[in-house]
């Protein structure tokens, strides 16, 4: 099957170890999209996949060339795996989903239906979640408060990854090229003309989820300093706060002093400061350290990542 070296469409789909999916993946990717006239390709990320994920690919673009392949030399992580899917797409919008099927496949024609109208970003909004925990509904909820709470701008609530993006947009997203990346955040932050269609999210079709709670809060702490110095602000609240403690504390301790109080006689009082103390220093500087290791690698300038193999494509991208 053939289609034009520069298709409207682009899909992209990150990919680590979803050998068990990958073929229902793009079986609904091809019964959406031959729905509707546009040119349109399939870019598979292969994040470092330890099972047969790759030969998967490579057996699909045998029998489609729309399907095409970026190999990636390791593991170099979900959102990193977005950006080179879009530094790969050549396509006027490109649309960015997950493998695991949890977002539906036909939503696309709803994003590109809204991208004809004139929208620049179409964000899908999860409004019902098959299969996930109280707790983590719960945390996911609290977490997109709590950003927009301390950020300068709204990132839209109860959305994930999964969401169209024009050319125009795109072309802005790939100037950002920091290492520790937010996606859903940066497609706000670029700015242009955003909208968001609602859907239910579907439990995974198969496999295991690859967003385990480390790797959730690894996001989220991405996210909150990548748009953020709050964190920063609370060890520097906490500074004056315990000071002007201190203060009414000596005040308290000379009066009952002078009155001949034994309130405060012995250590132990003087431990429990002291240990309270150490512990805020050390959270304060815990919160400085994540921000400096961030500066750390940025000022490393090393490449986002490092492809083996590209299959399908025309000609090399421009990952300035």
């Amino acid at each position: 099957m053939n289609n034009s070296a520069n298709p409207t469409i682009s899909i992209v789909a990150p990919v680590y170890n979803e050998e068990a999916i990958l073929h229902e993946l793009y079986r609904r990717i091809v019964a959406t999209m031959d729905e509707q006239s546009d040119t349109w390709e399939l870019v598979l990320i292969n994040d470092g996949s330890r099972d047969r994920s790759y030969e998967v690919m490579q057996e699909l673009h045998a029998q489609d060339d729309r399907v095409r392949i970026v190999n990636f030399s390791r593991n170099f992580g979900h959102q990193i795996a977005i950006t080179a899917g879009a530094d790969y797409a050549s396509g006027d919008a490109i649309i960015i989903i997950d493998a695991d099927l949890q977002d539906p496949p036909s939503l696309i024609l709803d994003m590109v239906a809204k991208w004809r109208e004139g929208y620049d970003v179409v964000y899908a909004i999860r409004k019902e979640r098959k299969g996930e925990s109280k707790f983590k509904l719960y945390t996911a909820s609290a977490f997109y408060r709590v950003i927009n709470r301390i950020t300068g701008f709204a990132i839209p609530v109860d959305t994930g990854d999964f969401r169209l993006v024009d050319r125009k947009a795109m072309d802005a997203l790939r100037k950002l090229r920091e290492h520790h990346r937010f996606m859903r955040g940066l497609s706000v932050w670029v700015g242009f003309r955003q909208t968001g269609v609602e859907y239910v999210r579907e439990e995974r079709y198969a496999g295991e989820t690859k967003y385990p709670i480390s790797k959730m809060l690894r996001l989220a702490l991405d996210g909150i300093t990548s748009f953020s110095y709050f964190p920063l602000q609370i060890a520097t609240y906490m500074g004056f706060v315990i000071a002007a403690i201190s203060v009414i504390g000596i005040l308290v301790t000379i009066a009952l002093r002078l009155s001949g109080s034994q309130a405060f006689i012995g250590q132990a009082s003087t431990l429990v400061m002291v240990l309270f103390l150490g512990g805020i220093q050390l959270i304060s500087l815990g919160i400085i350290g994540e921000y400096l290791g961030r500066i750390y690698e940025e000022v490393k300038q090393r490449p986002l990542y490092i492809v083996d193999e590209a299959t399908g494509f025309a000609e090399k991208p421009d990952r300035r």
